[in-house]
């Protein structure tokens, strides 16, 4: 499909939603609800594009639900206690050896000699430890589907982000691309999730942020929990600083937004740890509340 068409006007905007698990999550879901009761609606981009945790937070800001009432139940949550991996191979992946995912994936991708190589290693990988009867991907796609007040599609252009796991070649679903919200949303956070004969796994390794997937869009917000930091080799290019430099050689402005000192703390391996969402959240929200005026100058 093409995203970028030259008929894209440069007034239009973008924003860019990247992963982080559960932690990630609820930053992204409370600055935008910071930014929102500041008078700044980012949800109302011409162009949402979701990664990883950040595909569900593009499926939730979309379906009519304000961001304070998302924000609202998040606060709300009754603290969980670190679920570790949240794919549908969650409680599997401690198996490798004694490995944690994070140590797993780092092996793929310090043996791989590209980018496309390590999506190929890394979709072999998540078919090869699937032994699943298919009862854990059932699991895991109720699961996506509670966390969205609306389950169809938005008009609103929405790019949701996985890898195809059989080929290693990058995969962008929409809501052309005959294929459910709620299974596109589960592809892009998961570690071999099927839709019809294919598999898929996280968005992420298509590209950290997939800001690239704004190309022709004039200003363009970038919410990185990670702070733009990539477990890639930098000369693969699949790091955000790589992306903006492409968006802005481009013409586009573009605008990053990485968690402050009392939210990088929960951007590490523990991300995943369902306890932080209700503290993410709100640093999140104080976050957008301190960096409106600042948003203001490149969404308004």
């Amino acid at each position: 499909m093409n995203t970028t068409p030259s008929s894209t006007p440069r007034n239009k905007r973008a924003l860019v939603l990247a992963g982080a698990g559960a932690a990630g999550n609820a930053w992204e879901l409370g600055l935008i609800a910071g930014l929102s009761d500041a008078g700044i609606d980012v949800t109302e981009a011409d162009l949402i594009i979701g990664t990883s945790a950040g595909s569900t937070v593009a499926a939730q800001i979309t379906s009519g639900t304000r961001p304070a009432e998302l924000y609202a139940a998040i606060l709300a949550e009754v603290p969980q206690p670190h679920a570790g991996h949240s794919g549908p191979n969650r409680g599997r992946v401690p198996n490798f050896s004694g490995k944690t995912y994070l140590e797993w994936s780092n092996g793929i991708v310090g043996s791989a000699v590209d980018a496309s190589d390590m999506r190929r290693r890394m979709g072999a990988a998540a078919l090869e430890m699937d032994a699943s009867d298919g009862s854990a991907q059932t699991r895991w796609r109720d699961i996506v589907a509670a966390r969205f007040p609306s389950r169809q599609w938005p008009k609103q252009p929405v790019l949701i982000t996985a890898v195809d796991a059989d080929t290693g070649e990058p995969v962008v679903f929409d809501r052309h691309s005959g294929i459910d919200l709620v299974d596109a949303v589960a592809a892009s956070t998961s570690n071999g999730y099927r839709i019809g004969a294919s598999r898929y796994i996280n968005g992420g390794y298509r590209r950290s942020e997939n800001a690239d997937l704004a190309a022709g869009y004039g200003r363009v917000l970038v919410l990185s929990p990670f702070g733009g930091r990539s477990r890639m080799p930098l000369e693969w290019g699949m790091d955000l600083a790589a992306q903006v430099d492409e968006l802005r050689a481009g013409g586009s402005r573009v605008q990053t937004i990485f968690p402050d000192s009392a939210a990088k703390h929960m951007f590490g391996a523990n991300a995943m740890d369902l306890s932080l969402r209700p503290a993410a959240a709100r640093a999140g929200y104080s976050q957008g509340r301190a960096l409106a005026e600042r948003v203001a100058e490149i969404w308004r």
